[in-house]
Parts: C-alpha cells; sequence; structure tokens
C-alpha cells in the first residue's frame, strides 16, 4: 500500500498500474457531469481499462490452447498478423495508459522511483520462474531447470522492462505544474515532448541496429531429442547486414552474443515456417530440404525487439495522458480514434508497400504502429460501450478477469492450475484428468478435435476462471505485485 490511507495503488499483472483499489474507484474525470460539482468529487475506476486487460488475457488464453489447432489465431511463422500477435502489444499498451494515472498522485520523484524498480523487480522474478523452463505445468509433472538452460526472456520480462523505462520516463519528465492543467487538440504533445523526442531517440537506435548490424554465419548444437540431427553442431550461413529474413537478422545475433544461444526461446514460430514444413502455417514434419534454421533456437521476446516494444508503451502512456487532462468524452474518442487510425493506415502501408513487413518476432516499425493503432481503437470502442453507454454488466466478466489478470495470467494462461490438475490420473500420465474432460467433454461430444479444443478453451478456461475472478472479486480478494 502506498500513500494515504484512502488510496491503495495496485500493480496489475505484466506490469500495469490500476488507479485505484477496486473498492475504491480511481478514475480521473470519467463523468463530465462531475466536472461542474461544486462538492468535492468521488472519482470512479475507469472501468474499460479493466475489460481491456481481461480481454487481453482472455485473448492470451484463447491463442495459447487453441492456437495450434486453429493457426489463424496462433502467431504467424514469421512475417503478418494473426490474432495471437496482438496480445503482446495490448499488454504494453495497457501498462503504458495505465502509468499516467498511477502515479499523478505520487509528486515524490524518489519514492515514485522505489514503487517501480520494486515492482519491475517482482515482474522478473515471476517472469523468470514461470518462463525461464523452471516451472513443466501443464504437461510435465516434474519442474526444475538447468541453469545452463534457462531462459532469460519472456513475456513478463519484456513488460517490465518496458514498464521500467516508460514509468522512470514519465517521473523524470513530468511537470507537476501540468499535471491538473486540461488539454484539447495537439497541445498533449507539446506539454509532453520530452517523451516523443525519447521515442523517436529510440526508434532511430534500433532501425539503426536491424539495419546497420553485420550478421556472420553462425552455427549451434541441436538440443531436440526428436530431431534426426540430434547432437549435432550445424552451421547457417549469413555474412550480411540490413536481411530481415529469420535466419540472419541483426535481432537473432544480438541476442545470441548478449543472452546465449543457449538460453533463447527453442521452439519459435518460425518452425511452422514454408521453408521448414509443408504444413505451413501448422506445425508438422520437417522438409527434407529444411535449411538448419529451421530447428535452431530463436528469443520472440529478446533484448533489441524489446528497446522497439517500448513505443508500444509509449503510446500507450499518451492515451493515459489523454484521460488525465481531457474531461469531456467527445475530446478523448476524437483524439483516440484518430490516433488509432493514423497508426494503422501508417502501418498497412509500410507493411503492404514492403518497405517494413509486419513482424512480431523482430517487432519492426509497421508491427508497432498496426498493434498500438488497433489497441486504441479497440480501447475506444470499450470505452464507450463501458464507460460512457454503461453496459458494464455486458463486460463484466471481463472486468473480473481485468481485476485480478495476475492470478488468471498464471493460473489458466501458464497452466499452472492445469499442471495441478494433471497430477491425478488413471494409471498412466496420459490419461489425466484434463485429458478424460476434454476428451470426453468436449471432442467426442462435438466428433471434431479442432472444435472440441476450442470449446474446452472457451467454457473450460475462461469462462471458469471468469467465474473464479468475480467470486474474489465479489469478496474483495486481488493478487497485487
Amino acid at each position: 500500500m502506498d500513500g494515504s490511507s484512502s488510496k491503495v495503488v495496485e500493480l496489475k499483472p505484466h506490469g500495469d498500474v490500476a488507479e485505484e483499489d477496486p473498492a475504491r474507484r480511481g478514475g480521473p474525470g470519467t463523468d463530465e457531469a462531475d466536472d461542474n460539482e461544486k462538492a468535492p468529487r468521488r472519482s470512479r475506476r475507469v472501468a474499460s481499462l479493466d475489460v481491456f486487460r481481461g480481454l487481453t488475457v482472455a485473448l492470451m488464453i484463447l491463442v495459447d490452447g487453441a492456437g495450434g489447432e486453429w493457426p489463424v489465431i496462433g502467431h504467424a511463422p514469421w512475417n503478418g498478423c494473426n490474432l495471437a500477435d496482438f496480445v503482446m502489444p495490448f499488454f504494453l499498451f495497457i501498462v503504458g495508459m495505465a502509468i499516467p494515472l498511477s502515479l499523478k498522485r505520487i509528486p515524490d520523484r524518489g519514492r515514485a522511483v522505489r514503487r517501480v524498480v520494486i515492482r519491475t523487480l517482482k515482474l522478473l522474478f515471476w517472469g523468470i520462474l514461470l518462463q525461464g523452463r523452471y516451472s513443466h505445468a501443464p504437461d510435465e509433472l516434474t519442474y526444475g531447470v538447468d541453469m545452463k538452460h534457462v531462459r532469460w526472456g519472456g513475456i513478463l520480462q519484456r513488460i517490465a522492462l518496458a514498464y521500467l523505462v516508460v514509468a522512470v520516463l514519465e517521473i523524470v519528465t513530468k511537470d507537476a505544474k501540468i499535471q491538473d492543467q486540461s488539454s484539447s487538440g495537439f497541445s498533449i504533445f507539446r506539454m509532453y515532448l520530452s517523451q516523443w523526442i525519447v521515442a523517436c531517440c529510440i526508434l532511430v537506435i534500433y532501425l539503426a541496429l536491424v539495419y546497420g548490424i553485420y550478421v556472420p554465419d553462425w552455427e549451434f548444437r541441436v538440443r531436440n531429442v526428436d530431431s534426426p540431427n540430434y547432437g549435432k553442431v550445424l552451421t547457417v550461413t549469413c555474412g550480411t547486414r540490413g536481411i530481415l529474413d529469420p535466419p540472419c537478422n541483426a535481432v537473432g545475433y544480438i541476442d545470441r552474443k548478449v543472452l546465449g544461444i543457449n538460453h533463447m526461446y527453442q521452439k519459435p514460430a518460425w518452425r511452422r515456417h514454408r521453408a521448414c514444413t509443408d504444413d505451413s502455417p501448422h506445425e508438422g514434419h520437417f522438409r527434407n530440404d529444411a535449411p538448419a534454421w529451421c530447428v535452431a533456437p530463436f528469443e520472440p521476446e529478446g533484448i533489441l525487439s524489446s528497446l522497439s516494444a517500448v513505443l508500444s508503451t509509449i503510446i500507450g502512456v499518451h492515451y493515459g495522458h489523454v484521460l488525465v487532462h481531457m474531461k469531456s468524452h467527445t475530446d478523448r474518442l476524437r483524439q483516440w480514434v484518430t490516433m488509432g487510425i493514423c497508426l494503422l493506415v501508417l502501418g498497412i502501408i509500410l507493411h503492404f508497400s514492403h518497405a517494413i513487413p509486419l513482424n512480431k518476432q523482430l517487432y519492426t516499425f509497421s508491427y508497432i504502429c498496426v498493434t498500438a493503432g488497433a489497441a486504441g481503437v479497440v480501447f475506444s470502442v470499450l470505452y464507450f460501450l463501458v464507460d460512457i453507454v454503461s453496459l458494464r454488466y455486458v463486460f463484466a466478466p471481463l472486468q473480473w478477469i481485468g481485476m485480478n489478470a495476475m492470478l488468471v495470467y498464471v493460473m489458466a494462461a501458464e497452466g499452472i492450475f492445469e499442471g495441478f490438475l494433471n497430477g491425478w490420473y488413471y494409471e498412466g500420465t496420459n490419461n489425466t484428468l484434463v485429458y478424460w474432460v476434454r476428451k470426453h467433454v468436449f471432442v467426442k461430444v462435438w466428433h471434431s478435435t479442432r472444435v472440441g479444443i476450442l470449446l474446452y478453451v472457451l467454457f473450460a478456461q475462461i469462462l471458469f476462471w471468469s467465474l473464479v475472478s468475480g467470486v474474489l472479486h465479489r469478496a474483495g480478494l486481488y493478487w497485487k505485485l
């Protein structure tokens, strides 16, 4: 708990910070009628931000659980943008949008920085624990990792980095004189011009490294025991610069040099690339003439791509500034929708003109524009429906997930609860409780593995955890960082 006794500021999962404890809904100017009240007004929480967070967690569960059977919602093998590729940018956008709301009431910069650093360390701890291969849930009933092969990158690690950089930037650059000022039009860009200058510097550094670094030939040892090349050392021929193809890009080169190839993700999405398998975009047996890089590791949450990912968070911060400084619903929506559409159009033009392809693995500039623009438009729609039209009951399940997102992320998206259930099996570990429910309650009823798994994810995971979150919300119980 920070600050006065009247507020409880909490860090929601993935590094984003909500305005207040759910028992005391906080939020600047969510009701235009309140602006004319003479008595001290009781601010309300921006419910649409919780709904958007819950929607993003639900999307993560959906694409992780059903993406294998439905490639159209799974990650694109390389260039392109499927449904799963919007999840990470949406989280970063939400993180950024919540930062101005949470730091607005903390005038002491030292105290604010301490809080940001502590929460960053917590996110890093959970990220390495859940995605560093220590946890083997839900499929394997074991745990532990050889430190020689621990994965340093991951979703929470990337969000921790973006949160740390952008939150400290907000603390350092914010001016107490403008915190309570109203704004309209493009003046809000001038108020935070220094942050946009930093964003431009990050973009220039990223582009300079991606297109300027020379990538030499490299080699790796095959660690997949199912591969006929297991244990062999394979060589990937590059000797080039400025290439955005899978084997010879600067993003992977920096990660191999800094993180070490043993500490990178061992099953990247590029394994489903058409150069690797005839079943693309499905995962299948590798082609006989598949290049060596098809079985090589690649870190989708690596160093250079995480640097550009900071830009998604900075765009989210701008949306948070609009929420803080603009008191009219119409002004807010005009600003948000205009910026969102402009970003979408710019990203699409860059991709289809073949200037900069959409690529989640490299976190390219066109990918930033399209996903941040989509986040802005989606949030604007939710803000209109939830905070203006007040259709909160319709979106209540997503709001419950959003208010207890860390719990749902760990238990559902990371499979900890399902791993616990898999501990109950009959005769063999391949006949677990989860397997029985999925097979007999969903797959056999619909006579389709694809449909059965999709329904299992929707009902036995997303709907189930929304109800659990609702019960915990009624009890006032939340997982805080």
